[in-house]
């Protein structure tokens, strides 16, 4: 397995355990909840830039 098709599971394991336990995507989501969510992304996105920079090189 790749290191990007690892970060991508780790990635999509996180947004389902915040979707259950957090509760995410509830009729009650606070700004605290969103900016976990997108703080998140954020993070999967720049370490999957840097993983395939890499893998290029």
């Amino acid at each position: 397995m790749s290191k990007s098709n690892i970060l991508i599971l780790i990635y999509i394991i996180g947004i389902i355990i915040g979707a259950i336990f957090l509760d995410i995507w509830g009729s009650e989501t606070s700004i605290l909840k969103a900016f976990i969510g997108i703080a998140w992304t954020v993070l999967f996105a720049i370490t999957l830039f840097f993983i395939e920079k890499k893998d290029n090189e």
